[in-house]
């Protein structure tokens, strides 16, 4: 990419998104949490999603994977599909966290699923081993 003048690139994140299908929707969202809350329930989207700290820090955890800690600045992403999103909460008690996401959905799909416990009781074994 050749950028010219005074203007700054900051690669954030670089990588091959799955393929899209034809009619994916896009949609850009803000979302702000309140000190110490728990983020959204476990869920899953039709799509891959893409996202930047703003402020902050996010426990961040996708089936499959540990938990981890998004801080600000840091950009981070999921593949969507049959993967479940188990974690999105403030990690901090004393202060807002927020960042933006792209979701890229499927056709007349929702961009968001809450997974109910039956499902979550019948996939426990594809979630990694929780800290303690």
């Amino acid at each position: 990419m050749d950028i010219k003048g005074n203007t700054a690139l900051t690669v954030l994140f670089h990588g091959t998104p799955p393929k899209l299908p034809e009619a994916a929707e896009v949609m850009t969202a803000l979302i702000e949490l309140p000190p110490g809350d728990p983020g959204s329930p476990p869920h899953r989207h039709s799509g891959p999603v893409y996202g930047y700290m703003l402020e902050g820090e996010m426990i961040f955890e996708l089936e499959g994977e540990p938990e981890r800690v998004i801080r600000e600045g840091e950009a981070f992403w999921e593949p969507g599909g049959d993967v479940i999103h188990y974690q999105a909460a403030n990690n901090l008690s004393g202060t807002w966290s927020r960042f933006v996401v792209v979701m890229i959905g499927a056709p007349d799909e929702p961009m968001l699923t809450y997974v109910d416990d039956v499902e979550l009781a019948a996939r426990r074994d594809r979630r990694a081993p929780r800290p303690n």
